[in-house]
This record gives structure tokens, C-alpha cells and sequence, in this order.
């Protein structure tokens, strides 16, 4: 069996002051891929015992970023997905591993008033492409904050966020668009009805005491990977960032 976590920390410097590393060697994950690193090269020394570490910085300090670390040795490790005006941000690893690749990715967040939308829908387009070449040589493994709540049931306040980054209907349709062409979403595929399980809660408003919150990180996976999936869960009780943990097992 494979344990994967994904989880947005928004800023490691930070979560790592409210007990990262306990929380890390508690999962105790054989894939542990993070989000919103916010770090320069060399901003922070971290490393686990039995662990290879990859970074993908962001250009721009104290933004976006990604990171995985792995028990499993990668043959392969690559970073952004070869689009210069893309890769800029930090926003995506991948991993090949001998039966799968891992991908982690941070998608572009729309913004308010959704200033970064078009761009948003030319990342959704030209991340899609990437995948669907991975693909072709083997089944993937998408993880991480992808900023899209898909349907009602994922997000406490549907009716009132129609509009908002997040819930666009363009921003849900991509994502409708790439289940259809293959991909499962892990936590539905195993909690289809379920409701109040949400990953990402505002700061304001008391909204996790309440609940009010939004599911944007996800495991997908290809509809190759369907017969390995063993559990999906949302790691709802661990605290240190705006986003809590997701998690995929694969026999």
C-alpha cells in the first residue's frame, strides 16, 4: 500500500513554527506533497529521515511554491510543465514512479473580482494537455489544491458564491471537463453523497468553528488507477494552515 497526503500550508516557515514536523511524522505518508510553500532556495532547512525532497519555486518571493517528499525513489523528476509563461510560479512537480506519475499542482487562484480568470482558463487548458501526454505513457496521480470547489455539496454556501473565485461556473465546468475525460475525483468516488467535508475555510468569520467551509484539494486519479484505490479521506482535525490534509491510499 501507498499513503499519500496533499496539503496546502500556506507558508512553511509559518506552519513550521505550529508543529509541522510532529504532524508530518505522525501521517507518517510514503508521499507527502505540499502547497504553497512560500519559500526561497535555502529560506528553510527541512528534511526527514528516509525522505528524498523536491522543491519548485516561485519566482516572486514569499508566493505560491510547491515541494513532495518521498520514501519511494522517483526514476524520473520534473518541474512546471514547459510553458514559460506557466512555470514562473512554482506550481507544479512530477514525480515518475515505475506504475504511475505523481503530479502535484497548485492552480492559479482566479482572484477577486476574478482578475485572473482568463488566465486561469488558458492554465486549465494547457495543464490538462500536460497530463493528457503524461497519460499516454501512464496512468497519473493529480494531488493538491486545485482552487474549485466542483458542485454544490462541495462548499457550505453555494448559492451565495455563484460568482466568486472558486466557483465559477467556468472554473466547475473545467473541472467537469477533465473528469469526463478520465479522471476520478478519489473522495467522491468513495463518498458520493457525503456533505460538510470541506478542506479550505476562510480565516474570517469563525468559519471553521462553523463549518463553512470549501472542498478545493483533491486526488485525482486515472480511470486506470480505479481497481488500486483503497481510501480517500479529508483530514479535517489537523490544524496549522487555512487548508487541512487530503489523503489517498493505493493498494
Amino acid at each position: 500500500m501507498t499513503k499519500m497526503i496533499s496539503w496546502n500550508v500556506n507558508g512553511l516557515r509559518a506552519i513550521y513554527k505550529k508543529g509541522f514536523v510532529d504532524i508530518f511524522n505522525e501521517i507518517n505518508a510514503d508521499i507527502f506533497c505540499i502547497q504553497e510553500t512560500k519559500l526561497q532556495e535555502g529560506q528553510i532547512d527541512l528534511s526527514f529521515p528516509g525522505y528524498e525532497v523536491y522543491w519548485n519555486y516561485a519566482e516572486k518571493k514569499g508566493y505560491s511554491g510547491t515541494a513532495i517528499f518521498t520514501k519511494i525513489k522517483p526514476i524520473l523528476v520534473t518541474k512546471g510543465i514547459g510553458i514559460e509563461e506557466h512555470d514562473k510560479e512554482g506550481r507544479v512537480i512530477t514525480l515518475e514512479f515505475e506504475d504511475y506519475y505523481l503530479v502535484t499542482v497548485y492552480t492559479p487562484n482566479s482572484q477577486t473580482e476574478l482578475k485572473r480568470l482568463d488566465y486561469r482558463m488558458k492554465w486549465e487548458k494547457d495543464f490538462k494537455a500536460y497530463i493528457k501526454e503524461l497519460e499516454k505513457k501512464k496512468p497519473v496521480v493529480i494531488c493538491g489544491d486545485l482552487n474549485v470547489a466542483h458542485k454544490e455539496i462541495d462548499l457550505k454556501n453555494p448559492k451565495t458564491n455563484r460568482k466568486n473565485a472558486g466557483f465559477t461556473d467556468e472554473e466547475r465546468k473545467k473541472f467537469t471537463e477533465l473528469l469526463n475525460d478520465g479522471f476520478i475525483d478519489t473522495f467522491r468516488y468513495f463518498y458520493p453523497n457525503e456533505e460538510g467535508k470541506y478542506s479550505w475555510w476562510s480565516y474570517r468569520f469563525s468559519a471553521r468553528e462553523k463549518n463553512a467551509g470549501w472542498r478545493i484539494d483533491y486526488f485525482l486519479v486515472s480511470e486506470a488507477l480505479k481497481d488500486k484505490l483503497k481510501s480517500a479521506n479529508i483530514l479535517s482535525d489537523i490544524m496549522g494552515s487555512d487548508h487541512c490534509p487530503v489523503e489517498l491510499i493505493l493498494k
